[in-house]
Order: C-alpha cells, then sequence, then structure tokens
C-alpha cells in the first residue's frame, strides 16, 4: 500500500457521538424511532431553529424603529414576521438592555426557552446552579459569565415559563452605525440574547 495519500482522513468521531449513534442504531433496529422522522427532526433544528434567528430579530430592532415598537408590543407577532415561531415559540416578551437596565432570562422550574429564536438550550441554561443562582445572586451569576455591570445598574431578572418566553434585546455596540443588518446580526450572540453575555464588538464576528 502506498503512503502517499491524496485526500485527508476523517477524524474519529468523539465518544459522546459514538454514543449517541448507537443509541439511535438500536431504537431504529426496535422500531422505535422511524429514521425518516429523525433527520427530519435533524434537518429542522439544524436550518430551521437557532440563535441566527433571533439574531436577525434584534439587528431588525435595532435599525428598524418601527419594528423594534411592533416587537416590545407584541413580540410573538414580531417575531413571525420574519418568519419565526411554532413550538416553543409562542407567548414571546422581548426585554430591552438600557443603559440602567440589564435584563437576565432564567427558567427556575423546568428549562422553558424560545427554540424559534435561540434552538436548543445550553446545558448549563438547563443547571440547578444557574436556575437557583440566577435568582438569588444575578450579579454574581454574570461575573461568572465575564459580564461585568457598574453597581448602579439595575439587574431585572425574568422567569420563563410555558406561558412566558422572553427575548433579551441587547444594547446596540458602539460603533455600528455604517453596518448594514446583516453584519449587525453576525454580532448578535446567543449568549447576549439570553443576558448571560454582550454583543461582539465590530470586526470580532463569528
Amino acid at each position: 500500500m502506498s503512503g502517499n495519500h491524496d485526500h485527508d482522513h476523517s477524524e474519529i468521531p468523539s465518544e459522546p457521538a459514538l454514543r449517541v449513534k448507537a443509541l439511535e442504531t438500536l431504537l431504529v433496529q426496535k422500531g422505535l424511532v422511524d429514521p425518516a422522522a429523525l433527520d427530519a427532526y435533524i434537518e429542522y433544528c439544524e436550518t430551521k431553529i437557532g440563535p441566527r434567528n433571533g439574531a436577525r430579530v434584534v439587528a431588525r430592532a435595532w435599525v428598524d424603529p418601527a419594528y423594534r415598537e411592533r416587537l416590545f408590543a407584541d413580540a410573538t407577532a414580531a417575531i413571525a414576521e420574519l418568519g419565526y415561531g411554532g413550538r416553543q415559540g409562542e407567548h414571546m416578551v422581548a426585554v430591552a438592555n438600557t443603559g440602567t437596565t440589564h435584563n437576565l432570562v432564567v427558567c427556575t422550574l423546568c428549562s422553558c426557552y424560545p427554540w424559534p429564536v435561540l434552538g436548543l438550550p445550553p446545558v448549563w441554561y438547563k443547571s440547578d446552579a444557574y436556575r437557583s443562582r440566577a435568582v438569588i445572586d444575578p450579579r454574581g451569576v454574570l461575573a461568572d459569565f465575564g459580564v461585568t455591570l457598574p453597581a448602579d445598574k439595575e439587574i431585572a431578572v425574568w422567569d420563563s415559563t410555558a406561558e412566558i418566553r422572553y427575548l433579551v434585546v441587547p444594547e446596540r455596540p458602539a460603533g455600528t452605525e455604517n453596518l448594514d443588518e446583516a453584519a449587525l446580526a453576525a454580532l448578535v450572540t446567543r449568549d447576549s440574547m439570553i443576558g448571560t453575555g454582550f454583543p461582539l464588538s465590530p470586526g470580532a464576528a463569528r
């Protein structure tokens, strides 16, 4: 066998990925999961929901005062204007970070989360530590995420439920006056829409 290769070998999947694949194979073999339905669900999660959707909502609110007004009046309807909605996206409420107030979203009872605009919830969002400490010590929690706020800035903690889900509209970063909507959306992070982070600075878009 020649030692010369003109292609790259695929990397061996990680142990969690192998376990997931093994579980998927077992469920399919036992007839408990329809492969086509599973593929459709995976495609939905990858292409139809996710933080990029929420980022587009935020960017539109930054550049369009009329849309911003509609977003804060009826977030569910305003988000639907951009084509995002459905399961886990009902009863949305938008809250704005300002020079005097920083918003933080938590779900103290479970892990209610607006999938259409933020995708699947991160592991830490569902953890007992976050869910309890966010209410008791929000400033300390934010510090753990690297978010340091002025001592006089109020922190408003919003408890998400199955009836109401929140989307934080972060403050628009300075120096973005000449950026178009797409460029602005690239600055919006998932964590900034939960309240545990800030948007990226110009030039640092992911």
